[in-house]
């Protein structure tokens, strides 16, 4: 059979080559719909989605196993069958195993015990469980596939029964996969010419050695590099390179130079990852890592260089302000057991994350406020008052800032906020140990829940729920712990290398890689790899010890709190701000212009004003404008000083509203709920005009602070009466303006007396108005207080119109009613 296989693969030509790798992608895009257009299927047998299994149905059997573009390997087995059971681990294992074969392997099962499923079994003659059948590529309609008799019961000896029945192929080959037999000097001579790769690695080897197959596979997913067997019966390759013990691997370059790969031990795993790793090569469907320097441009961010061997302080930060700051928020009210895993994930936080003095009183204060909740919720609101330290206590702030370093990814949506996560609770369950916690499942519980709860991706959340149910219930220790959460996380990225979240420049692999911990790697007596965990956690208790933390591209606490105290600033002047906007807004409804001369008062005054007045902080300059505006007076700063009283008398507060009127003079007065009218047609008589614009505005001076009592009588007409001021003392209950009298023998200041005259002059000249009312002009301003003109011509106007209309009617119906009597006279 080899040889026959042999020519089939031989004759791969590069474009063949390209066409199955486009069949890898579209292979590859199928089975992630696959997994997410049946997640009833998910839940009801062994495996799920995420076991990197397809899920086989009544409905899919056919387009999944009928002429498919790769082979396909199925378990058939039943639920109930405790051999099942037993067995589904090490299917399991196979698939995460073999992940990189999958355009050219694909592993399925189907559940016979499901009632649905069950023709399906029969029609494909399963009379036990578990059966495994292999599916060549492009199978008709009525192939049974070939049974794995007596098959392995390990992983090893499964992947190569796998490879065996793939060489069986024949004419058939699927398209994805590389040529598997053994390479010759004459392919390698030419094979730069004819291939457009930058990579040739040749792995030599014995005839019954299954380590080039595998590796071949390994790398069929990643572009820019080619594998080929080499056996140890080809004299003349062995004697060239030199070659002395088998396995080994070499890189072949143009002009016929070759280099030994250099790995810690020749096995499968060491090969396929120093090949990945290796310059221009990448997954396909990926693009090229980007540089460094032109990761600015593409996430927006500056790039901070880092040691990707450390953690960074700055990530945990960006990790918790994310957290508690953006995914919290998505809960406007928290309870049940939101709650409960809200209450554990921050009791977690402050016992055992190591951050800077300011983080840990906010972690702190968050532990008590929710330890000490009775209530069965909480609203966000208040926990987001003590997370933003409201209340002001000392030295505590989260910075709002995000700063990632060693999460940073190449493009905005790699990396970050998830590999943040991942990295807080490592470091949380590495202080636990370090600690000496009491609960070994504290932290997982807490991270659990959380997840849970509040993790943004569903879909994540549900597949590490599944992954934290199988065997989170197995730790019993601080350390196992420790071990539970790397392995899981070792997990997920298997699933995830290659997908569309995967970052090419940070691609997943098994952590931590050779380099950073080769004593964590080894194999088995089988050549299989194998990790050494009392290594493995020696590493993890270095990597994330709360000493080891590296504090680079932090903010200082000094610049934090003192954006916190600002912010918290802007925070209680905009209820201020709001007040005086709404007051300008109804200010604006209607408005009179301003006379000439009481511009350049106000202009004369602001400039004095501007002279005299020392610069203010911009808020306490903000407050004073509203204390003007509401009318409110405050004493001088100099009498405070004097320890004068703050009381001012009668006088000095006329005076103070004297200017402040002057100040608004330019404003234009306004009376509440009435239509605006167009300025030129406005004609208003400005006593009674000032009476209402009292009533709307509460205590805002028309003229003076100082007037007489209001008449529509000449001034001859008038007898002698008591003058009254305008105070401004308020009822507290009646909100009226009080008029107290004055002196019959207080004269009003010349100068004073003609501004005013002069200002209504002016404004009565702009009104239409003349400086002495004549007979009719009394009797209408006595008609019109309050309204112009023009309305008083529209309701003339209407009063006839409706006289017409009412007369209309009478005429109609009288004509009306004479026409019937008429009929009904007629015999």
């Amino acid at each position: 059979m080899e040889p026959r296989c042999g020519r089939a693969t031989s004759r791969s030509t590069p474009a063949q080559t390209h066409a199955g790798r486009k069949a890898a992608a579209a292979a590859a895009a199928f089975c992630l719909c696959f997994c997410l257009l049946y997640p009833s299927a998910v839940e009801a047998g062994l495996y799920t989605a995420s076991d990197q299994i397809y899920l086989l149905t009544p409905e899919n059997v056919e387009s999944v196993l009928v002429n498919s573009t790769a082979a396909m390997v199925v378990e058939f087995y039943a639920s109930w069958c405790g051999h099942c059971v037993s067995f589904s681990p090490i299917y399991k294992r196979l698939a995460a195993d073999t992940r990189e074969w999958k355009p050219a392997v694909n592993l399925a099962a189907i559940d016979c015990a499901a009632q649905e499923s069950r023709q399906v079994c029969v029609d494909h003659r399963i009379s036990g469980f578990p059966a495994i059948k292999f599916f060549h590529a492009y199978s008709a309609a009525n192939s049974q596939g070939e049974v794995f008799k007596g098959f392995p019961r390990d992983v090893q000896g499964l992947r190569h029964l796998i490879i065996d029945n793939l060489e069986a192929h024949g004419e058939h080959w699927p398209p994805a996969c590389p040529p598997l037999e053994p390479t010759s000097q004459a392919e390698i001579d030419v094979f730069f010419q004819t291939n457009t790769v930058q990579h040739l690695a040749l792995i030599f080897e014995k005839a019954d050695s299954y380590v080039g197959r595998e590796v071949t596979l390994d790398l069929l997913q990643f572009e820019n590099i080619a594998v080929r067997r080499v056996l140890n019966t080809d004299e003349h390759l062995v004697t060239k390179v030199g070659v002395t013990e088998f396995p080994s691997c070499f890189l072949y370059y143009p002009g016929g130079n070759f280099t030994r790969l250099g790995v810690d031990f020749e096995a499968r795993s060491f090969y396929s990852y120093a090949l990945q790793r290796l310059p221009g090569v990448v997954r396909s469907g990926k693009p090229q890592p980007v540089i460094t320097d032109m990761l600015t441009n593409k996430t927006g961010d500056i790039w901070r260089p880092f040691n990707s061997s450390r953690v960074y302080m700055a990530d945990l930060e960006s990790t918790l302000h994310y957290s508690l700051r953006v995914e919290l928020a998505a809960h406007t009210v928290i309870k049940g057991e939101t709650l409960t895993s809200l209450k554990s994930y921050i009791s977690v936080l402050a016992k055992y994350f190591p951050g800077r003095t300011v983080v840990m009183n906010v972690l702190k204060s968050l532990n008590s406020l929710l330890q000490n909740e009775t209530a069965d919720h909480i609203y966000y609101e208040a926990f987001k008052e003590v997370l933003d330290n409201t209340a002001q206590a000392a030295d505590t702030a989260l910075p709002e800032v995000v700063r990632w370093v060693g999460c940073q990814g190449s493009e905005p949506h790699f990396r970050r906020y998830p590999c943040g996560l991942w990295t807080l609770f490592h470091v949380l369950t590495i202080q636990a140990n370090s600690t000496g916690g009491s609960d070994p499942l504290e932290v997982l519980n807490a991270m659990r829940n959380y997840v849970r709860s509040f993790f943004g991706c569903t879909y994540c959340a549900e597949h590490f729920e599944r992954m934290a149910a199988e065997g989170l219930m197995e730790v019993n220790s601080l350390s196992s712990a420790v071990l539970w959460l790397w392995s899981r996380h070792n997990r997920v990225n298997n699933r995830i290398a290659g997908a569309l979240s995967e970052d090419p420049l940070f691609p997943k692999i098994q952590w931590p890689s050779p380099e950073m911990c080769s004593a964590c790697h080894t194999v088995k007596e089988n050549g299989d790899h194998k990790w050494n965990k009392d290594k493995v956690l020696g590493f993890l208790l270095s990597h994330f010890s709360s000493s080891t933390i590296l504090t680079d591209y932090l903010e200082d606490e000094i610049q934090i709190l003192e954006k916190q105290r600002e912010k918290h600033a802007r925070q209680q002047l905009a209820p201020k701000h709001v007040e005086r906007k709404a007051r300008e807004a109804l200010n604006s409804i209607m408005h009179f212009p301003p006379s000439p001369s009481s511009v350049e008062e106000e202009e004369e005054e602001e400039e004095d004003k501007g002279e005299e007045e020392e610069p203010q902080d911009e808020a306490v300059a903000y407050e004073e404008e509203e204390e003007e505006e509401a009318g409110d007076e405050a004493p001088a700063a100099g009498s405070e000083m004097e320890g004068k009283s703050s009381e001012p008398t009668s006088w000095a507060r006329a005076e103070m509203e004297m200017g402040h009127n002057q100040r608004q003079a330019h404003r234009k007065p306004t009376i509440v709920g009435m239509r605006m009218r167009e300025l030129q047609e406005d004609i208003v008589d400005l006593d009674s005009f000032v009476n209402q614009h009292f009533k709307a505005k509460a205590l805002q001076l028309a003229a003076s602070s100082r007037v007489k009592q209001r008449t529509l009588q000449r001034e001859v007409e008038q007898e002698p009466r008591p003058a009254f001021s305008l105070g401004m003392e308020l009822d507290a209950g009646l909100g009226m303006v009080g008029l107290q009298p004055m002196k019959e023998n207080l004269e009003l200041d010349v100068g004073q007396q003609r501004k005013r005259l002069l200002k209504r002059e002016l404004a009565r000249q702009y009104f239409g108005g003349e400086p002495e009312l004549s007979h009719k002009g009394r009797w209408m301003s006595m008609l019109s207080i309050g309204f112009s003109k023009l309305d008083i011509s529209l309701c003339v106007m209407l009063y006839f119109l409706s006289s017409m209309c009412l007369l209309a009617m009478y005429l109609f119906f009288k004509n009306r009613l004479r026409v019937r009597r008429i009929k009904i006279a007629l015999p």
